[in-house]
């Protein structure tokens, strides 16, 4: 049987070396931290990050990542404004590359096929997306995800037997930008739902949030290619509600955390994992104000990140803007 590598032993890579090892498959996961190898191999858990699970026995750790360059398959779940730094350290040779961290490169604007292509050129790009917490999907619950692959229905048929297991149910697409879109943004859109829940703002604002916030990552996907099927879909609305409504996303929880007064430097301090909405929020603004795409919502969670605005103010700005038609190009 092939082995399968992962590169990033935070929560997520983690339960994904879990879930893709329930088959029998062998999995070698690569971690930074030394000692977190030592504790994946020698006892096969990971409480830093995936507390209280019993990683399968057939999961291998290596802080070495040249120990994954010659496996034919790598799913990268490096933190957005990381990968392009961890991909330089395999050698550049034709695999399937799926990518599953959801995030824009700060600095660049670049989505992360984008990064990965630059730096490993030789891979077939494919991307992992939908609405996926960590914990659940190592503990063996019903999960679907969407798998765009630029490499078409050729590497689908490659790819999803290797990635498919009985609680992890992977659709097919080719709308690579898409499905990065769908999940770079939501993250923003999560920390506004999590500013509601902080103000206790109630649940009337919250579904009209998830709603508006929708047409912003629909109105920024078509202005970038994406088709608005795709952001309909899994890896853009399912991903949507899912973080949108809960304190186990990273982002939701730093919003609600902005929302009952802490600053950002406050709320993101002392975190094992990170909050992608963080890094996403000032470079998609930026990006908005660029190229005119309207997004209030984006822009405004840009600047209580920025300590430019509390988050009643944006609370206030939002519900002061214009009224519209609800379909209309602008938000």
């Amino acid at each position: 049987m092939k082995t399968v590598g992962v590169i990033g032993a935070g929560a997520w890579g983690t339960a994904l070396a879990q879930v893709l090892a329930s088959d029998g498959t062998q999995v070698l996961i690569w971690a930074r931290e030394p000692e977190l190898v030592r504790e994946i191999n020698d006892h096969h858990a990971n409480s830093l990050f995936l507390p209280g699970a019993k990683l399968a026995p057939n999961i291998r750790a290596t802080n070495h990542i040249g120990d994954l360059g010659i496996l034919p398959t790598i799913l990268a779940v490096a933190p957005a404004q990381h990968l392009a730094g961890v991909l330089a350290g395999l050698p550049n040779r034709p695999r399937d590359l799926v990518l599953c961290a959801k995030g824009i490169e700060a600095g660049t604007g670049r989505l992360m096929a984008d990064v990965a292509k630059e730096a490993a050129p030789a891979a077939s790009i494919a991307v992992l997306s939908g609405p996926t917490f960590a914990h659940e999907v190592a503990a063996g619950l019903p999960t679907a995800v969407t798998l765009a692959c630029s490499g078409g229905d050729a590497q689908w048929q490659r790819l999803s037997p290797v990635i498919a297991r009985a609680s992890l149910r992977p659709y097919y697409s080719d709308d690579v930008i898409g499905a990065e879109i769908g999940g770079a943004v939501k993250n923003v859109l999560a920390i506004a739902c999590g500013v509601v829940e902080g103000l206790g703002l109630g649940q009337n604002a919250r579904a009209a949030l998830i709603a508006r916030g929708y047409a912003e990552m629909l109105r920024f996907g078509l202005s970038r290619g994406a088709r608005a099927e795709t952001l309909a879909g899994l890896c853009g609305m399912g991903d949507l509600v899912l973080t949108c409504t809960s304190t186990s996303s990273r982002n939701f929880s730093l919003g609600k955390a902005l929302g009952e007064g802490m600053s950002a430097e406050e709320a993101l301090a002392g975190k094992n994992s990170v909050a992608e909405g963080a890094h996403t929020a000032p470079v998609l603004a930026e990006i908005a104000r660029n190229e005119r795409i309207d997004m209030p919502i984006v822009l405004a969670i840009a600047g209580l990140l920025a300590g430019a605005m509390t988050a009643r103010d944006v609370v206030a700005h939002l519900l002061a803007r214009p009224l519209k038609a609800e379909g209309s190009a602008s938000a």
